[in-house]
């Protein structure tokens, strides 16, 4: 769930806010401590089953061979199994794990956006040291102090854990204003990207408990977002948050105009048949 946020949020934006190409800050809800915990366990247990699987795997197949190529397949195995397979896993699944999975979570950067291999690298090098090495212990006590659940690992990588399993909840969307309306029927304004569409809406839902100067900052900052979709632009003088009603209220319009013609066709064409 992206959460609304506060106006004293939306006022003082810190490093730990994110801030989205919408420009509105954007509280994802972090994992709990327990739900980590339990998903790290989860990840512990499948990696020491790959570990017993491949070190058969490797045992069984260098059974005739030298001391030094059993060494040099016991350190293939041990970079395959803690390096290589959270790296690869965490990277196709676009920050998940087999614990992630799981317990419905995700590993994001710091600005929301997907983790690349060089941090599901990093991560899974430091997890290395302070899970397995260390039992787990300065990834809890480095979780349990950052506001956001990040261990060690995320704090080098730039990364932290949120729930993916949390419900939308959006405000109504926002009404034509009625001076804008005439300008808007006229107006070619094209769809907006679903990302910039939230944006405004959580802005727009927010307006009441925004400061003066935070409500003027934020809206000018989403008007310039949304201006390249839209032409020509709205009469001198308009006030952004106006703007931003007027193009969400005549995209749905047009929107929904689309939708009833496109079920009136397939209405018409399945009477034919």
């Amino acid at each position: 769930m992206l959460d609304a946020m506060s106006a004293h949020e939306f006022a003082t934006l810190t490093t730990d806010d994110l801030v989205t190409g919408e420009a509105v800050a954007l509280d994802l809800p972090p994992a709990g401590l327990g739900t980590r915990m339990v998903s790290g366990l989860i990840d512990v247990a499948a990696t020491l089953v790959l570990l017993v699987a491949v070190v058969m795997v490797f045992m069984t197949a260098s059974l005739q061979a030298d001391e030094a190529l059993l060494w040099v397949a016991w350190i293939g195995t041990l970079v395959t199994v803690f390096l290589v397979f959270p790296t690869s896993m965490e990277t196709l699944t676009r920050g998940k794990s087999l614990g992630k999975l799981a317990m419905g979570l995700r590993t994001v950067r710091d600005d929301a956006g997907p983790v690349s291999f060089q941090q599901s690298f990093v991560r899974a090098l430091l997890a290395v040291v302070e899970v397995y090495l260390f039992t787990g212990v300065p990834a809890f006590f480095c979780a349990l102090l950052n506001s956001r659940g990040k261990r060690l690992g995320d704090l080098a990588a730039g990364t932290y854990v949120v729930r993916e399993r949390v419900r939308l909840r959006l405000p109504p969307p926002p009404p034509m204003p009625p001076r804008l309306a005439t300008w808007a029927r006229s107006a070619d304004i094209a769809s907006l990207p679903a990302g910039l569409v939230l944006g405004v809406r959580q802005y727009l839902g927010r307006l009441p408990t925004i400061d003066p100067d935070s409500r003027v900052r934020i809206g000018v900052r989403l008007a310039e977002q949304v201006s390249p979709y839209v032409a020509p632009a709205p009469p001198a003088g308009t006030a952004p948050e106006d703007f931003l009603c007027a193009v969400l209220a005549s995209r749905r319009e047009r929107d929904t105009a689309r939708l009833a013609r496109e079920a009136a066709l397939r209405a018409r064409l399945t009477a034919r048949h």
